[in-house]
């Protein structure tokens, strides 16, 4: 029988469950391009509701106890005598989430000799030490595409919120209690017009290119492997040859890039200011591909109009983490791929790899990125543009 460890978000403060604002939510089946949805035997959930929390389980506790099977839920992560590190040593299987990430370190992979397999419910599994995870003999696997879309409307949301000046009209009417009108919109402009550019093209990045193509925008976008030109034609693209060539050239930049030694720490002083001044940065990838205080010093004398992100380095950051004060900021925590209508296809996701795991079937290539202590390569995100 086997034990697996699942690290989730805590559950919200008011309690759980919590009230859900919708009955349902829709029923998608496949994805662009023709991958399905997850296929997973049952599931022992309601689609819609919170399951990416403690208490929601990814809804996995009743079919993997009627197996015979141990269920261990925290989300204490951190620390030296997190529940993550006590449970650990006689873990077989971690599930964990980007939004909040049990880091599998070298140390933490050499202290569990039983790990076998590091499943991430949702996209990214950067927090997994992958070479590490390869010497153990471990499986590394994620649901890739199940929450791509949830992200690449975030995305689109963030570049009209920081566009339209939105955060700050927001609090005048809220926070301050006035009608401010001017104060309001002297950061407010239309994007219909500019150039909006996207590093990296792959499932999320080509979704917001397509989602911003109806606003009558330029589009530009970098990636090693270039489009197929009737995609370029039909979204009337211009590619660049490298990323600054990117920067330089937009209005507008929606970073989509996973994070590798090529794209840490890529946003830099030099690269940011070879942008436009009064440019906007929307990051939804990862934080460590923008230099952070670099970020802080062009708010500040406005070589950026904007910034706005989802990812932070470390998740969840100190108290004191300077994108919190910052100026000019549209800041949400890691939700953007947690939407309820994409955890009810990461759980399915996660429970199908268990399934395959179990029972000892091949998990779907897609979801595979080290297999049995080989890379896969096939669903491979955190090296390939995903």
């Amino acid at each position: 029988m086997a034990k697996i460890l699942a690290v989730l978000y805590p559950d919200p403060v008011g309690g759980y469950p919590p009230d859900y604002a919708r009955d349902e939510i829709p029923t998608i089946s496949g994805y662009p391009g023709g991958q399905t949805a997850p296929t997973p035997q049952a599931v022992d959930f309601t689609p819609g509701h919170l399951l990416g929390c403690v208490s929601g389980e990814l809804g996995l506790r009743r079919f993997l106890e009627d197996r015979g099977h141990t269920l261990v839920v925290t989300s204490d992560k951190e620390g030296a005598d997190s529940t993550l590190d006590r449970e650990l040593p006689d873990t077989d299987v971690v599930v964990s989430q980007p939004f909040w990430p049990a880091y599998l370190t070298t140390e933490r992979i050499a202290a569990a000799p039983r790990l076998r397999l590091a499943i991430t419910a949702g996209i990214g599994s950067d927090h997994v030490d992958l070479p590490s995870a390869i010497a153990h003999g471990m499986t590394v696997a994620e649901v890739t595409f199940s929450n791509s879309i949830s992200v690449s409307e975030h995305a689109v949301m963030q570049i009209l919120t920081l566009v339209h000046n939105y955060m700050p009209a927001h609090e005048w009417v809220t926070a301050k209690k006035g009608w401010n009108i001017a104060d309001s919109v002297s950061r407010a402009y239309d994007l219909e017009g500019m150039d909006v550019g996207v590093l990296g093209s792959g499932r999320i990045g080509q979704a917001v290119l397509r989602r911003l193509k109806p606003f009558d925008v330029r589009l530009h976008y970098y990636d090693m492997r270039r489009l197929a030109r009737e995609v370029e034609e039909e979204l009337e693209l211009t590619w660049h040859p490298d990323a600054r060539s990117l920067a330089s050239s937009v209005d507008v930049l929606s970073i989509h890039t996973p994070l590798h030694p090529l794209t840490l720490n890529l946003f830099d002083d030099d690269l940011i200011g070879a942008m436009r001044r009064g440019s906007y940065i929307v990051n939804t990838a990862r934080a460590l591909i923008v230099d952070r205080d670099a970020v802080v010093r062009a708010l500040d004398s406005g070589r950026l109009a904007g910034y706005a992100g989802d990812v932070w380095y470390p998740q969840p950051p100190p108290p004191d983490h300077p994108w919190r004060t910052m100026p000019h900021e549209a800041m949400t925590p890691h939700v953007s791929g947690s939407t309820l209508s994409a955890q009810a296809r990461y759980a399915a996701g996660t429970r199908e790899i268990l399934e395959c795991w179990l029972d000892g079937r091949p998990i779907r290539p897609e979801y595979l990125i080290v297999e049995g202590g080989a890379l896969a390569g096939t669903g491979a995100s955190s090296y390939t543009v995903a």
